[in-house]
C-alpha cells in the first residue's frame, strides 16, 4: 500500500490517459459515421470505465469496487448485444424497404414502357414519365395508378375499334349475302 501512495503519480497519469481515451470514444460514438463505429465506441467506453473502476479499487484498497466492476462488465456486454440486435434489425428493415422500392420502380417502368408502345395515350404517358422523373421515386405509386388508367383507356379504345370492325364486317357480310 505504501508503494501505491509513493508512486501515485503513475495512477494519476494513467487515469488522465484513460479519461482522454474515454473522451475520444465519446466523440466517435456521437459522430459515427456508421452505426457499427458507434457500437464499437460504446463497447470501448464500457471497457475503459471497467479499467478505471478496477484501478480505483487497487488505488483506494476497496474490494467492493471489483464487484461493481464485474456487474458493470455484464451490463456493458448486454448493452452492446442489444445495440447490435437493434442495428441488425434496422439494417434488415432498410434493405427490405429498398428492395420493395426497386420492385415498384421496375413495375412502374414496365407499365410505362407498355403505355408508350400503345397508340393512344403515348404522349400522355411520356408526360407522366417526365413528371415522375422530376418528382422522384417517392411518387412511384401515383405514377403506377396513372399509367394503369392510361393503359385501361388504351385497352378500351382497342376493344371499341375491334368491336366496330367486327360490326362493319357483319354488316358488310349481310349486304353481300344472296339469301
Amino acid at each position: 500500500m505504501r508503494i501505491i501512495w509513493e508512486h501515485s503519480w503513475i495512477f494519476i497519469s494513467i487515469f488522465i490517459f484513460l479519461a482522454i481515451l474515454l473522451l475520444f470514444c465519446l466523440i466517435r460514438a456521437i459522430k459515427g459515421p456508421t452505426i457499427a463505429d458507434r457500437v464499437v465506441a460504446v463497447n470501448m467506453m464500457g471497457t475503459i470505465v471497467m479499467v478505471v473502476i478496477a484501478m480505483l479499487a487497487v488505488y483506494m484498497g476497496e474490494g467492493y469496487l471489483l464487484d461493481i466492476c464485474l456487474i458493470y462488465a455484464m451490463i456493458s456486454f448486454l448493452a452492446v448485444v442489444v445495440l447490435t440486435k437493434i442495428y441488425s434489425g434496422v439494417y434488415l428493415e432498410k434493405l427490405a424497404k429498398n428492395k420493395r422500392q426497386q420492385q415498384k420502380a421496375v413495375q412502374a417502368e414496365s407499365i410505362r414502357e407498355e403505355a408508350m408502345t400503345g397508340h393512344s395515350g403515348g404522349k400522355k404517358a411520356r408526360a407522366e414519365e417526365i413528371r415522375t422523373e422530376k418528382i422522384g421515386t417517392e411518387k412511384v405509386r401515383t405514377e403506377v395508378i396513372i399509367t394503369e388508367e392510361i393503359r385501361t383507356e388504351e385497352i378500351k379504345t382497342e376493344r371499341n375499334k375491334d368491336t366496330n370492325t367486327q360490326e362493319k364486317n357483319r354488316k358488310g357480310a349481310a349486304h353481300h349475302d344472296p339469301h
